[in-house]
Protein backbone atom coordinates (compact mmCIF):
# COMPACT_ATOMS: atom_id res chain seq x y z
CA UNK A 1 0.00 0.00 0.00
CA UNK A 2 1.96 3.24 -1.28
CA UNK A 3 1.26 6.21 1.13
CA UNK A 4 1.31 10.43 0.07
CA UNK A 5 2.18 12.87 2.38
CA UNK A 6 1.03 16.02 1.46
CA UNK A 7 2.75 19.29 3.95
CA UNK A 8 5.81 19.32 5.58
CA UNK A 9 5.19 21.89 7.92
CA UNK A 10 6.30 21.69 12.00
CA UNK A 11 4.37 18.23 12.86
CA UNK A 12 4.17 16.81 9.37
CA UNK A 13 7.76 16.86 8.75
CA UNK A 14 8.24 14.20 11.84
CA UNK A 15 4.85 12.62 11.00
CA UNK A 16 5.68 11.56 7.76
CA UNK A 17 9.04 10.72 8.51
CA UNK A 18 7.77 8.51 10.99
CA UNK A 19 5.49 6.74 8.49
CA UNK A 20 8.92 6.85 6.00
CA UNK A 21 10.63 4.81 8.57
CA UNK A 22 7.69 2.43 9.92
CA UNK A 23 6.29 1.34 5.92
CA UNK A 24 7.34 -1.46 4.50
CA UNK A 25 6.12 0.51 0.90
CA UNK A 26 6.45 3.33 -1.00
CA UNK A 27 5.85 6.47 0.90
CA UNK A 28 5.37 10.21 -1.34
CA UNK A 29 5.91 13.35 -0.29
CA UNK A 30 4.87 17.19 -1.73
CA UNK A 31 5.48 20.29 -0.19
CA UNK A 32 4.95 24.19 -1.70
CA UNK A 33 8.24 24.72 0.07
CA UNK A 34 11.49 22.67 -1.84
CA UNK A 35 13.65 22.62 1.00
CA UNK A 36 11.00 20.77 2.93
CA UNK A 37 10.62 17.71 0.33
CA UNK A 38 14.17 17.46 -0.45
CA UNK A 39 14.52 16.99 3.79
CA UNK A 40 11.75 14.21 3.76
CA UNK A 41 13.60 12.70 0.50
CA UNK A 42 16.86 12.57 2.11
CA UNK A 43 15.37 10.83 4.93
CA UNK A 44 14.01 7.84 2.02
CA UNK A 45 10.43 9.45 0.96
CA UNK A 46 9.99 9.97 -2.71
CA UNK A 47 9.07 13.36 -3.78
CA UNK A 48 6.35 14.79 -6.45
CA UNK A 49 6.16 17.33 -8.28
CA UNK A 50 2.57 18.83 -7.15
CA UNK A 51 -0.30 17.37 -5.30
CA UNK A 52 -2.00 15.33 -8.01
CA UNK A 53 1.17 13.59 -9.52
CA UNK A 54 1.12 12.21 -5.40
CA UNK A 55 -2.30 11.20 -5.74
CA UNK A 56 -2.44 9.65 -8.53
CA UNK A 57 0.67 7.18 -7.36
CA UNK A 58 -0.97 6.61 -3.68
CA UNK A 59 -3.12 4.66 -2.78
CA UNK A 60 -3.57 6.29 1.05
CA UNK A 61 -3.31 9.92 0.83
CA UNK A 62 -2.54 11.65 3.79
CA UNK A 63 -2.88 15.77 4.24
CA UNK A 64 -1.27 18.17 7.23
CA UNK A 65 -2.17 21.41 6.23
CA UNK A 66 -2.84 24.80 8.30
CA UNK A 67 -6.46 25.98 7.51
CA UNK A 68 -9.52 25.08 6.47
CA UNK A 69 -9.12 26.63 3.04
CA UNK A 70 -5.73 24.94 2.25
CA UNK A 71 -7.26 21.54 2.60
CA UNK A 72 -10.35 22.51 1.23
CA UNK A 73 -7.68 23.67 -2.01
CA UNK A 74 -5.98 20.46 -2.01
CA UNK A 75 -8.54 18.33 -2.07
CA UNK A 76 -10.24 20.38 -5.18
CA UNK A 77 -6.73 19.86 -6.83
CA UNK A 78 -7.10 16.18 -6.67
CA UNK A 79 -10.34 15.33 -7.20
CA UNK A 80 -10.17 14.49 -10.67
CA UNK A 81 -7.66 11.57 -10.25
CA UNK A 82 -9.59 10.21 -6.83
CA UNK A 83 -11.49 7.09 -7.30
CA UNK A 84 -12.85 3.73 -5.31
CA UNK A 85 -9.06 2.76 -4.88
CA UNK A 86 -7.98 5.33 -3.10
CA UNK A 87 -8.25 6.40 0.54
CA UNK A 88 -8.20 10.22 1.96
CA UNK A 89 -7.10 11.06 5.65
CA UNK A 90 -7.19 14.64 6.20
CA UNK A 91 -5.28 15.38 9.94
CA UNK A 92 -5.88 19.12 9.39
CA UNK A 93 -7.41 20.91 12.55
CA UNK A 94 -9.75 22.69 10.28
CA UNK A 95 -13.69 23.87 10.77
CA UNK A 96 -15.79 20.55 11.18
CA UNK A 97 -18.60 21.82 8.53
CA UNK A 98 -15.49 22.47 6.05
CA UNK A 99 -14.41 18.90 6.60
CA UNK A 100 -17.77 17.06 5.84
CA UNK A 101 -17.97 19.14 2.75
CA UNK A 102 -14.52 17.89 1.37
CA UNK A 103 -15.69 14.76 2.85
CA UNK A 104 -18.42 14.96 0.55
CA UNK A 105 -16.66 16.10 -2.47
CA UNK A 106 -14.13 12.82 -1.68
CA UNK A 107 -16.55 10.11 -1.95
CA UNK A 108 -18.81 10.99 -4.96
CA UNK A 109 -15.11 10.02 -7.02
CA UNK A 110 -15.55 6.87 -5.21
CA UNK A 111 -12.61 7.27 -2.80
CA UNK A 112 -12.96 7.38 1.43
CA UNK A 113 -12.08 10.14 3.85
CA UNK A 114 -11.65 10.66 6.99
CA UNK A 115 -10.70 13.32 9.40
CA UNK A 116 -8.12 12.41 11.96
CA UNK A 117 -6.52 15.49 13.89
CA UNK A 118 -3.68 15.06 16.55
CA UNK A 119 -3.12 16.55 19.65
CA UNK A 120 0.39 17.12 21.36
CA UNK A 121 2.87 19.23 19.74
CA UNK A 122 6.50 18.25 17.91
CA UNK A 123 8.33 16.21 20.31
CA UNK A 124 5.17 13.57 20.11
CA UNK A 125 5.09 14.02 16.34
CA UNK A 126 9.10 13.21 16.58
CA UNK A 127 8.22 10.40 18.81
CA UNK A 128 5.42 9.20 17.04
CA UNK A 129 3.63 9.35 20.04
CA UNK A 130 0.55 12.00 19.12
CA UNK A 131 -2.85 11.66 19.98
CA UNK A 132 -5.45 11.31 16.97
CA UNK A 133 -8.92 11.69 16.71
CA UNK A 134 -10.80 9.81 14.03
CA UNK A 135 -13.99 10.84 12.22
CA UNK A 136 -15.26 8.37 9.26
CA UNK A 137 -16.71 5.39 8.17
CA UNK A 138 -15.90 2.63 11.33
CA UNK A 139 -14.27 0.30 8.57
CA UNK A 140 -12.40 2.66 6.71
CA UNK A 141 -11.15 3.43 10.23
CA UNK A 142 -10.28 -0.02 10.96
CA UNK A 143 -8.16 -0.73 7.83
CA UNK A 144 -6.31 2.83 8.55
CA UNK A 145 -5.67 2.24 11.92
CA UNK A 146 -2.15 0.62 11.47
CA UNK A 147 -1.08 3.60 9.64
CA UNK A 148 -2.37 6.26 11.81
CA UNK A 149 -0.41 4.00 14.17
CA UNK A 150 3.18 5.21 12.67
CA UNK A 151 2.60 8.79 14.10
CA UNK A 152 0.23 8.26 17.33
CA UNK A 153 0.24 6.16 20.25
CA UNK A 154 -3.72 6.76 21.37
CA UNK A 155 -6.29 6.38 18.44
CA UNK A 156 -9.80 6.93 18.53
CA UNK A 157 -12.84 6.81 16.54
CA UNK A 158 -15.53 10.09 17.56
CA UNK A 159 -17.81 9.00 15.22
CA UNK A 160 -18.59 9.80 11.52
CA UNK A 161 -17.07 12.36 9.45
CA UNK A 162 -16.23 15.52 11.00
CA UNK A 163 -16.67 13.97 14.84
CA UNK A 164 -12.54 13.60 14.56
CA UNK A 165 -12.50 17.97 14.66
CA UNK A 166 -15.17 18.19 16.89
CA UNK A 167 -13.27 16.73 19.31
CA UNK A 168 -9.60 18.24 18.62
CA UNK A 169 -11.51 21.67 18.72
CA UNK A 170 -12.86 20.56 22.37
CA UNK A 171 -9.44 19.49 23.21
CA UNK A 172 -8.18 22.51 22.68
CA UNK A 173 -10.84 24.35 23.75
CA UNK A 174 -10.23 23.16 27.26
CA UNK A 175 -6.62 23.63 26.92
CA UNK A 176 -6.64 27.28 26.26
CA UNK A 177 -9.02 27.34 29.32
CA UNK A 178 -6.30 25.06 31.42
CA UNK A 179 -3.76 27.45 29.90
CA UNK A 180 -5.47 30.67 31.16
CA UNK A 181 -6.59 29.67 34.48
CA UNK A 182 -2.44 29.01 34.85
CA UNK A 183 -1.85 32.17 33.39
CA UNK A 184 -3.68 34.28 36.02
CA UNK A 185 -3.16 32.29 39.19
CA UNK A 186 0.97 31.80 38.66
CA UNK A 187 0.45 35.84 37.68
CA UNK A 188 -1.43 36.32 41.24
CA UNK A 189 0.71 33.72 43.19
CA UNK A 190 3.81 36.17 41.67
CA UNK A 191 2.21 39.17 42.83
CA UNK A 192 2.38 37.39 46.64
CA UNK A 193 5.84 36.71 46.33
CA UNK A 194 5.77 32.68 45.31
CA UNK A 195 8.36 31.20 42.59
CA UNK A 196 6.91 29.62 39.77
CA UNK A 197 9.14 26.64 40.75
CA UNK A 198 7.12 26.50 44.32
CA UNK A 199 3.57 27.30 42.72
CA UNK A 200 4.24 24.28 40.79
CA UNK A 201 5.36 21.87 43.12
CA UNK A 202 2.50 23.31 45.57
CA UNK A 203 -0.11 22.89 42.74
CA UNK A 204 0.97 19.48 41.89
CA UNK A 205 -0.04 18.55 45.73
CA UNK A 206 -4.11 18.75 44.74
CA UNK A 207 -6.43 18.66 42.57
CA UNK A 208 -5.50 21.70 40.79
CA UNK A 209 -2.88 19.53 39.16
CA UNK A 210 -2.78 19.67 34.86
CA UNK A 211 -0.48 18.55 32.18
CA UNK A 212 -0.34 21.94 31.02
CA UNK A 213 1.45 23.35 33.84
CA UNK A 214 3.97 20.20 34.64
CA UNK A 215 4.76 20.62 30.79
CA UNK A 216 5.43 23.78 30.88
CA UNK A 217 6.24 25.49 34.35
CA UNK A 218 9.91 25.59 34.03
CA UNK A 219 9.88 26.99 30.19
CA UNK A 220 7.62 29.81 31.49
CA UNK A 221 9.87 30.28 34.40
CA UNK A 222 12.71 30.73 32.14
CA UNK A 223 10.38 32.99 29.74
CA UNK A 224 11.52 30.27 27.24
CA UNK A 225 8.87 31.14 24.70
CA UNK A 226 10.57 28.97 21.51
CA UNK A 227 7.71 27.66 19.21
CA UNK A 228 6.36 24.22 19.15
CA UNK A 229 2.89 25.10 19.00
CA UNK A 230 2.37 28.79 17.76
CA UNK A 231 0.38 31.52 19.04
CA UNK A 232 -1.74 31.96 15.68
CA UNK A 233 -2.33 28.40 15.54
CA UNK A 234 -4.11 27.91 18.49
CA UNK A 235 -5.92 30.98 17.68
CA UNK A 236 -7.10 29.35 14.71
CA UNK A 237 -8.35 26.67 17.20
CA UNK A 238 -9.96 29.04 19.54
CA UNK A 239 -11.67 30.86 16.84
CA UNK A 240 -12.87 27.42 15.74
CA UNK A 241 -14.17 26.69 18.77
CA UNK A 242 -15.96 29.78 19.38
CA UNK A 243 -17.76 29.81 15.73
CA UNK A 244 -18.72 26.03 16.70
CA UNK A 245 -20.49 26.77 19.75
CA UNK A 246 -22.19 29.74 18.54
CA UNK A 247 -23.90 27.83 15.65
CA UNK A 248 -24.60 25.32 18.17
CA UNK A 249 -26.20 27.99 20.56
CA UNK A 250 -24.08 26.54 23.37
CA UNK A 251 -22.40 29.21 25.87
CA UNK A 252 -18.88 29.09 26.08
CA UNK A 253 -17.65 32.61 28.29
CA UNK A 254 -14.58 30.63 29.27
CA UNK A 255 -13.67 30.46 25.98
CA UNK A 256 -14.53 33.93 24.82
CA UNK A 257 -12.64 34.93 27.57
CA UNK A 258 -9.59 32.85 26.15
CA UNK A 259 -10.37 33.88 22.68
CA UNK A 260 -9.79 37.82 23.45
CA UNK A 261 -6.42 36.89 25.20
CA UNK A 262 -5.44 35.28 22.18
CA UNK A 263 -6.40 38.03 20.22
CA UNK A 264 -4.53 40.75 22.04
CA UNK A 265 -1.34 38.50 21.67
CA UNK A 266 -2.02 38.47 17.72
CA UNK A 267 -2.43 42.14 18.03
CA UNK A 268 0.60 42.52 19.83
CA UNK A 269 2.50 40.91 17.27
CA UNK A 270 3.33 37.34 19.16
CA UNK A 271 1.60 35.29 16.32
CA UNK A 272 4.80 33.10 16.13
CA UNK A 273 5.74 32.70 19.38
CA UNK A 274 4.96 29.67 21.10
CA UNK A 275 1.01 29.09 22.93
CA UNK A 276 2.17 29.55 26.45
CA UNK A 277 3.82 33.52 25.67
CA UNK A 278 -0.22 34.20 25.75
CA UNK A 279 1.66 34.87 29.99
CA UNK A 280 2.68 37.97 28.88
CA UNK A 281 -1.00 39.13 28.09
CA UNK A 282 -2.31 38.62 31.32
CA UNK A 283 0.57 39.57 33.16
CA UNK A 284 0.24 43.01 31.35
CA UNK A 285 -3.25 43.45 32.37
Amino acid sequence: MKIGFIGLGIMGESMCENIVKKHDDTVYCFDFIKEKVDLLASKGAVPCKDSVELAQKSDVIISMVPKSEHSKSVYQSIVGVLDSSKICIDMSTIDPSVSVEISEMVKKTGAQFIDAPVVKSKPAAIDGTLGIYVGGDEKIFELMKPILLYMGCNVIRMGDNGKGLVMKICHNALVSQIQNGVNETITLAKANGITIPDFSTAVSYGGASNWYLDGQAKKLEAEDYTTAFSIENMAKDVKICVNLANECGVQMPGEENALNVYQTALDRGMAKEDFRATIKVVRDR
